[in-house]
């Protein structure tokens, strides 16, 4: 398959699994709200994971379209910001311990969203 047609294809599926995930979150907030505490109350919460589950497929998919070279290269930046990220975290729990607010762990994802990109695009330079 051509580079370019992969790569919308690519954004397509994935941009359409964050856009399932907008819609279900938005929907699960206000519906949520109002509800009792329970399991029905709990899957309604949980429910967006739907669209992240749609996601990582999304991502898999196209890992397995891409040539070596580039399975190599995701690969090796998802590590480096694997890594990045466990050493934010880790060191800030110790901040925690001196008194510092405590965060949720919705923090995670975007620190590590960042460093991937950031990683991505520092190394981006060396392939040129």
């Amino acid at each position: 398959m051509h580079e370019k047609t992969i790569g919308r294809r690519y954004l397509r599926e994935l941009f359409g699994a964050i856009g399932i995930y907008g819609a279900i979150l938005t929907l699960a907030i206000v519906c949520g709200k109002g509800m009792p505490d329970g399991l029905a109350r709990t899957l309604v919460l949980a429910s967006p994971m739907i669209g992240v589950g749609l996601a990582v497929w999304a991502i898999v998919r196209q890992m397995r379209r891409v040539d070596e070279f580039v399975r190599k290269v995701t690969l090796e930046n998802v590590a480096i910001a694997a890594a990045v990220t466990a050493t934010l975290t880790f060191s800030y729990g110790f901040l925690e311990l001196a008194g510092f607010p405590r965060l949720s762990m919705f923090a995670v994802w975007p620190l590590m969203g960042a460093c991937w990109l950031a990683t991505g695009m520092l190394r981006c330079r060396t392939f040129r």
